[in-house]
């Protein structure tokens, strides 16, 4: 994985593409053909805009495999689409507890928090996801954004 970071953060070319599928592929694998299946089944709720079967396969997932980040970071989603921020910020807590280096929760964190209106945090948390993966556009249009609404140049 160290060489996948360092492949990722590289400002030139077009490596850090393959080191950031590589790195999100390995983050979403448990080790145990159950505890994906809860994933996938978690996911696909989410991706259905089914919050509450979501998190209950999610919740099922993390009960069991409390070690594995993808889950928490997939029913922080969850949790976030429902509106319950807390329950989605402990989560995305977890994620970064398991796994300090996880720039896709800590631009989720930042999403989450701008979506609230706390926009210094979550220019914060955008700033550390691109220290770890500049090269996401997601966060560098969150930092773009807020750096205008601090400034007071508007969104």
């Amino acid at each position: 994985m160290e060489a996948l970071f360092a492949q990722l953060s590289q400002p030139e070319g077009e490596s850090w593409r393959i080191a950031e599928s590589d790195i999100l592929r390995e983050w979403s694998r448990s080790g145990s053909a159950a505890m994906d299946l809860l994933l996938k089944r978690g996911e696909q709720a989410l991706d259905a805009g089914d919050s509450n079967a979501a998190i209950g396969h999610l919740t099922a997932l993390t009960d069991h495999a409390p070690d594995f980040a993808a889950g928490f970071q997939a029913r922080a989603a969850a949790f976030a689409l429902r509106g319950d921020y807390g329950p989605a910020a402990a989560d995305l807590a977890r994620v970064l507890e398991l796994e300090p280096r996880h720039f896709a929760a800590l631009t989720q964190l930042g999403g989450m928090l701008e979506e609230i209106g706390d926009n210094t945090r979550a220019r914060a948390a955008y700033r550390a996801s691109l220290d770890i993966h500049p090269h996401q556009q997601e966060a560098i249009d969150g930092v773009a954004r807020l750096d205008r609404a601090l400034a007071g140049t508007g969104i």
